[in-house]
Parts: C-alpha cells; sequence; structure tokens
C-alpha cells in the first residue's frame, strides 16, 4: 500500500514537471530553439499572478487568467525583438542570447522583489484530499496532473487539427516553402513563443501553489524540463508528458528509499582507496 501511494505521488508530481517541460518542447518542435530562460519566465509568471492577486484580491486561479494574456502578449514581444535575430543554423547565439535573459530576469526580480521566497494563497483548497480506492490524493496534485494532461490534449489538437498547427508544421519542416505559400514564418514564432508562454504561466500558478518560490529557483525548473523533453523525445508532446512522469515517479521512489535521492544537489565526496590512505607519508615530526 505505501508503494501504490508513492507511485500515485510521483504521477502527480510528473504532471507538474509535464507543465514546465510543454512550453519548451512546442518552441523546440517548430523552431529548433532551446530556450535557456524558460525556467526564469516560468518565475517571472508565477511573480506576475502574485503581484496581479495581491493588487485586485483575485484568488491565483483568476488572476493567472488575467496574466496569460500578458504572458501571451510578453512572448510576442521576446520573439519579434529578439530572438528572431538570432534565429539560424547555428544554435550558439540563441543559447548565449536566452543565458543572458535568464540572468536579466532573475536580476530583475531579485530587485523587486528581495530574495525572500513566496507563495501563492490558495486557500482551504490546498489542504483538502480526495480518496481513490485505497490510496489518498491531494487535490492540488490532482488538479495539477488534470490540468497537465489537458494542456498536452489542447496542444496536440492545435498542432494537428487547426489551420494554425498546419502552419507550425509547415515552417518547423521548412521555413522558405512555407513562406513561399504564403505563411509569415515570423509571426508562425512569435505565436508559437507566445502560446509556450501561456502554458508557462499554468505551470506557474501551480509551481506557486504548492511550493514556495523565488528568482533564484529558474534553472532548477528549466533542468526538470529539459529532462522531461530529452527522456519523452524532442518535440514531442506526449513524450514530454510521459518524461515527466518517469522523473516524478522515480522521484518520489528514490525519495521513499532514501530522502537524500530525492533531489540530490552536490555529489558525495570519495573516500580514498585503504591502499592509497596508508601509502600516505605521515607528517615530518619538528
Amino acid at each position: 500500500m505505501i508503494w501504490l501511494g508513492t507511485l500515485v505521488q510521483g504521477l502527480m508530481l510528473g504532471g507538474l514537471y509535464a507543465l514546465f517541460a510543454a512550453g519548451l518542447s512546442l518552441v523546440f518542435g517548430i523552431m529548433r530553439l532551446v530556450n535557456l530562460a524558460h525556467g526564469d519566465l516560468i518565475v517571472l509568471a508565477a511573480y506576475l499572478i502574485l503581484g496581479i492577486g495581491t493588487v485586485t484580491g483575485l484568488n491565483p486561479f483568476a488572476a493567472a487568467l488575467l496574466a496569460m494574456p500578458l504572458m501571451f502578449a510578453l512572448g510576442w514581444v521576446l520573439q519579434t525583438a529578439l530572438l528572431d535575430r538570432v534565429l539560424g543554423e547555428d544554435i550558439l547565439p540563441p543559447l548565449l542570447v536566452t543565458f543572458g535573459l535568464s540572468v536579466v530576469i532573475q536580476n530583475g526580480l531579485l530587485q523587486a522583489f528581495t530574495a525572500d521566497s513566496r507563495k501563492l494563497p490558495v486557500g482551504p483548497i490546498e489542504a483538502h484530499s480526495v480518496a481513490l480506492g485505497p490510496v489518498t490524493v491531494g487535490v492540488m496534485p490532482l488538479l495539477t496532473f488534470a490540468s497537465a494532461v489537458l494542456v498536452i490534449l489542447a496542444l496536440n489538437r492545435l498542432f494537428y487539427r487547426t489551420a494554425l498547427g498546419r502552419a507550425f508544421r509547415a515552417t518547423s519542416d521548412d521555413a522558405v516553402t512555407a513562406q513561399l505559400m504564403g505563411i509569415e514564418p515570423r509571426r508562425v514564432f512569435a505565436m508559437a513563443t507566445g502560446i509556450a508562454l501561456v502554458v508557462s504561466t499554468i505551470a506557474a500558478l501551480y509551481l506557486g501553489a504548492r511550493a514556495n518560490f523565488d528568482p533564484s529557483i529558474g534553472p532548477a525548473r528549466l533542468l526538470y524540463a529539459f529532462e522531461a523533453v530529452i527522456i519523452g523525445g524532442l518535440g514531442s508532446l506526449w513524450g514530454t508528458l510521459a518524461g515527466g512522469i518517469v522523473i516524478g515517479v522515480a522521484q518520489a521512489f528514490g525519495a521513499a528509499v532514501n530522502p537524500e535521492w530525492q533531489n540530490p544537489r552536490r555529489p558525495h565526496r570519495l573516500r580514498p582507496h585503504p591502499s592509497r590512505e596508508a601509502a600516505r607519508p605521515l607528517p615530518a615530526r619538528e
């Protein structure tokens, strides 16, 4: 029974990691762009939700609805004003630019909100749980996983059932030919980045509702997103969900076996071999 509960908790955690990775996977699948500022943009969205909720008094879920169009506009501006200038065959310029953007976002948030950790106040729902057979699951983790599945479903439907999705696929396959057919690649890229930041806003909502956040945690969120994208396959949305679940389950079982395995921050120091220790010369006496 304990292991079944651990499995369910890992699945729920995997939903959060899939939300972290969905926007990154979408952008990479269309533009082949590795956005090193993706994690920091998620944190920026969390602070935006917090700010809107503080000013208006709205619940974080309602504040996130107001933050989504703002993050979409930010993605559009970033793509048209900055990222379009460095897209090309060489992957190094986008990496350098997005790394610089990451530093700018972190320092801007640090100046505006200090290094104190914050949390989104979602109210009593945070402590509620439901019984799923023999296992009890928190409402917030369950909402996170359901949202991840709905986001992946929506992105797949957008990608394969709409005219915009056909433009995404055509531009991803051959931007020059797509332009000859009347598709504007720059507009398509801006739309993709805007949608990716809308997804990042959903991820930010659950990040801030389930844990504390501060201006420096963006790179760690980026690492989880990269892992999920790589495990699930670059550009595959369902693979991204599967990759997030694999990471969440592995982390949950690792924590159950040994708490140090849940989120190792530094490698253990290797002890010298006894023979080498014995062979080490003793210090000379004075």
